[in-house]
């Protein structure tokens, strides 16, 4: 990854895709590990994490992970999902953050120099463009290793960087512990021992 110690970064993660694309790859994404990764890098500046939310549930799945995020150096950008019914009379629900992002991205572009984008929609192809006539640098970070491939192609052409998200995984994959271990660290030997 090409960074500059003295550039101002802004990270703009797309949810829904970011986690499509890490569980093809078979792993789950410690956001405390990405966002040490990026604060590394340069001045991170803002993280923006984008994801609809279903309304109607008295527990969404989704609701532990954007409080964890929103409380540890996230801003938090949600909306309500809408549900409607496809011609062929099956229920949808429909989320789609992609206007929310292009407008924080654009907004943002003047006190950034580098945006990273975690993406493959090629719908961001116009909004990359976009932003490097302004002078900022673009990464897009998705995964081409998936089957399909989670990167638009012409996205990936578009920006300045593209980083294969199979390889942050060792330094942003969530470390799962075993029960047992955990246990064993809890046990009163190893309070003594300590």
């Amino acid at each position: 990854m090409l960074f500059y110690p003295q550039e101002k970064i802004g990270l703009f993660i797309d949810g829904a895709n970011l986690y499509a694309a890490a569980r093809a790859l078979g792993f789950d994404i410690d956001y405390k590990r990405l966002l040490e990764l990026f604060g590394a890098k340069g001045r991170l500046i803002r993280a923006f994490y984008y994801t609809a939310l279903i309304d109607d549930q008295e527990y969404s799945p989704i609701r532990p992970l954007v409080d964890w995020l929103d409380y540890n150096g996230y801003t938090m950008v949600t909306k309500p999902t809408k549900e409607y019914t496809d011609a062929a009379g099956r229920r949808k629900i429909k989320g789609n953050m992609d206007i929310e992002l292009a407008i924080d991205v654009m907004e943002m572009a003047q006190h950034l120099d580098h945006i990273v984008l975690f993406s493959g929609d090629g719908d961001f192809r116009r909004l990359v463009e976009a932003v490097q006539r302004k002078g900022v640098r673009v990464t897009v970070v998705s995964t081409i290793r998936s089957s399909p491939p989670m990167v638009a192609d012409e996205l990936r052409r578009q920006a300045d960087n593209f980083v294969e998200l199979q390889e942050l995984s060792q330094s942003i994959m969530r470390v799962h512990h075993h029960r047992e271990e955990a246990a064993a660290r809890h046990t009163p030997q190893a309070y003594q021992e300590a």
